[in-house]
């Protein structure tokens, strides 16, 4: 896709407090407020990305935007942040609480279950109960979308996509075995060390040194990302971490088997995180369901490097649903 093009779809930037807590909203296309639009003019659909852990939603921007555009731009698409993983900018007003009474503080927000009714929370409040939903989580995301099905079922969702989705024993994959103790065990150490380090450096040094890493990785952000060296935020990212290592044990084969019709899972041939011994498990326990190993190498952290061939794929599976729409 050509760059300059990606450049005029607009995205836009909002914090919401959701169940107590500010919340990073990223919103792709015209639409910020479903309910204001005329129904003539409201989309019939909704495409809404969870992120993985850490729930940075401007990581995700150019994976939205390349969607966006491949679906010819007829439906948004938004991006949530985990609860407590990105704080506001301090001259950024964050919208005032619904009054919906689904929109009440949960207990736990920043654990495993009160990030899932997080984003049942936001649905509920901020989406029109007409409007059908297309899910995509990745990595622990896939996690949420799984629990959103099972707890939620009154959400008009007609498809979600679980891309390199850690939705079983976590604790057991490559990279989870290197993570546990750190997460487990040693993350008040972690804690420590954060407050300890970044708590009294200033802004303008921390700035710095995200837009270092990020010329480092080749990867560039519109919107702030100061909240990666922000130690309360960091502190949520490790403690949802060992919540993960903890309870995502044994696959949800209930709630699989229940919306197998609604589901695709993409397993990567690289993924240190869900090896493919899970992708070829659950393709025994499912035959029939649309269940697939990549075929080129897409890392797990895809958003940095292969967001446009993601999206192209994502697009190419939606065809047939949005042809209904």
């Amino acid at each position: 896709m050509n760059s300059e093009i990606k450049e005029e779809i607009p995205v836009h930037e909002e914090f919401t407090l959701c169940c107590g807590v500010e919340t990073q909203v990223l919103k792709c296309g015209p639409w910020t407020n479903l309910f204001k639009n005329q129904s003539a003019n409201r989309p019939k659909l909704l495409i809404f990305i969870i992120p993985g852990n850490p729930g940075f939603s401007a990581f995700y921007v150019p994976f939205a935007k390349a969607l966006y555009s491949s679906v010819n731009r007829r439906f948004p698409v938004w991006i949530i942040s985990h609860a407590g993983h990105v704080l506001a900018p301090k001259d950024k007003k964050i919208l005032a609480a619904s009054d919906d009474p689904n929109a009440q503080e949960i207990k736990d927000i920043y654990g495993l279950r009160g990030q899932v009714e997080h984003k049942v929370a936001f649905l509920r409040t901020h989406v029109p109960k007409e409007t059908k939903l297309v899910v995509i989580g990745h990595s622990i995301g896939s996690y949420f979308a799984l629990q959103i099905l099972k707890h939620a079922p009154e959400l008009p969702i007609i498809r979600s996509f679980l891309l390199f989705p850690t939705i079983e024993r976590m604790s057991e994959s490559p990279n989870g075995r290197i993570a546990t103790p750190f997460l487990c065990w040693l993350r008040y150490a972690l804690y420590v060390s954060s407050y300890l380090l970044l708590k009294p450096c200033p802004e303008t040094i921390k700035s710095w040194l995200i837009r270092m890493a990020l010329q480092r990785m080749n990867v560039q952000s519109e919107f702030s990302v100061l909240s990666v060296l922000e130690p309360f935020c960091l502190a949520n990212v490790a403690y949802l971490g060992g919540q993960e290592m903890m309870q995502v044990v044994k696959r949800d084969n209930e709630t699989i088997k229940e919306h197998l019709p609604k589901l695709t899972f993409y397993y990567g041939t690289i993924d240190a995180w869900c090896p493919t011994k899970y992708y070829e498990d659950i393709k025994k326990d499912f035959p029939e369901g649309d269940i697939r190993l990549c075929e080129k190498k897409i890392a797990h952290a895809f958003i940095l490097r292969s967001y446009q061939e993601m999206a192209d794929m994502v697009a190419d599976w939606l065809k047939d649903d949005l042809s209904k729409v």
